[in-house]
C-alpha cells in the first residue's frame, strides 16, 4: 500500500486508508535535495516575512514608488518569472548583486538551533544538497544560525543557476549537471509545490512541507494547494524532522517502518 498524498483543504497531507510508512521509496536515494525558505525552519518563522519586506523596501527605493504599488510591483514580477529579482533583470537590467545583498540583510536572531533536524539530516544516507531560489550567503547564514551547516555538502544558489530562479527546467537542469545528480536516485523536499513539477518530470522523489495545522502561513495564497490531488507531488509532511528520521531508521534496518513520528 502506497500513503494517499492528497492535499486536504488545510494544506496537510492525509491518509484515508492505514498504510505502511513509504521508506521503501527511498530506500535507492543517494542524494537528498532541500529548499532553504520555509523549508529548513518552520513556516510560522519571522524570516521569509523579513526578507519579503526588504524585497519592496528595495522597490519603493529603485522607483520611488508608495509601499502599496511597490509590493504589487513586487509580486507581479513574483507570479511571472518566478522571483522578483529575475523581473527587475527582465524589464530593468538590474544586477544582482545589490539586490542579494540588501533583501538578505536581515536580523536571523530569531532562529534557534534544531538539534532533531540536524541529527535527522545526519543520518540520512548520501549527499545533502541545498537548492534556493536565495543567495549562497544567506542560505550559509541561515543554515548557521539553525545548526544545520556541517550537515549539507554544498549550496546550490540563484548565482550558480545563472540567476534563473526554480521552477524553471533549465535552473534543475544546471544543477543536476553541477552535482552530477541522478534524479531518479534523488529526493527533494520543498515547501512549494509548483517547485516540485520538473523534479517530479525528471524522476525524483518529491515530498511537499507544508504549514501544521493551525500554523501560521506566509505563502501567498495562489501558492497554496486546494483540496485537488497534486500528482508531482509523492508526499506531504509538516514534519520534517520526524519524516526524515524515520526513513533514516527505516534505512539502517533494512525495514519499513510502520507509523512512527511522521506527519503524513
Amino acid at each position: 500500500m502506497n500513503y494517499d498524498h492528497t492535499i486536504a483543504e488545510d494544506g496537510v497531507g492525509r491518509r484515508d486508508r492505514p498504510t505502511e510508512f513509504p521508506a521503501a521509496r527511498f530506500k535507492h536515494i543517494d542524494t537528498w535535495v532541500f529548499d532553504l525558505d520555509n523549508t529548513l525552519y518552520p513556516a510560522d518563522c519571522d524570516l521569509w516575512p523579513k526578507i519579503d519586506q526588504r524585497i519592496t523596501l528595495f522597490l519603493v527605493n529603485l522607483f520611488g514608488l508608495d509601499g502599496i504599488s511597490a509590493r504589487a510591483l513586487q509580486k507581479y514580477y513574483y507570479r511571472r518569472y518566478g522571483a522578483t529579482l529575475r523581473g527587475l533583470m527582465e524589464d530593468h537590467a538590474i544586477g544582482a548583486a545589490e539586490f542579494l545583498a540588501f533583501v538578505h540583510d536581515i536580523d536571523r536572531s530569531s532562529l534557534n538551533p534544531n538539534l532533531s533536524l540536524a541529527a535527522a539530516i545526519t543520518a540520512l544516507p548520501g549527499r545533502k544538497l541545498i537548492l534556493t531560489n536565495g543567495s549562497r550567503d544567506h542560505a550559509l547564514r541561515t543554515a548557521e544560525a539553525l545548526g544545520l551547516a556541517a550537515m549539507f555538502d554544498d549550496i546550490f544558489d540563484i548565482v550558480a543557476s545563472d540567476l534563473l530562479p526554480k521552477p524553471a527546467p533549465l535552473a534543475y537542469e544546471r544543477f543536476f549537471r553541477k552535482h552530477a545528480i541522478d534524479p531518479g536516485k534523488a529526493a527533494m523536499f520543498e515547501d512549494l509545490d509548483r517547485n516540485l513539477v520538473v523534479p517530479h518530470e525528471q524522476g525524483m522523489t518529491t515530498v511537499l512541507i507544508v504549514p501544521k495545522p493551525g500554523q501560521a502561513d506566509h505563502r501567498e495564497p495562489f501558492e497554496i494547494p486546494g483540496g485537488a490531488a497534486l500528482p508531482h507531488v509523492d508526499f506531504a509532511t509538516y514534519d520534517l524532522e520526524g519524516f526524515l528520521a524515520d526513513i533514516a531508521a527505516a534505512r539502517t534496518s533494512g525495514r519499513n517502518a510502520a507509523g512512527g513520528r511522521s506527519r503524513i
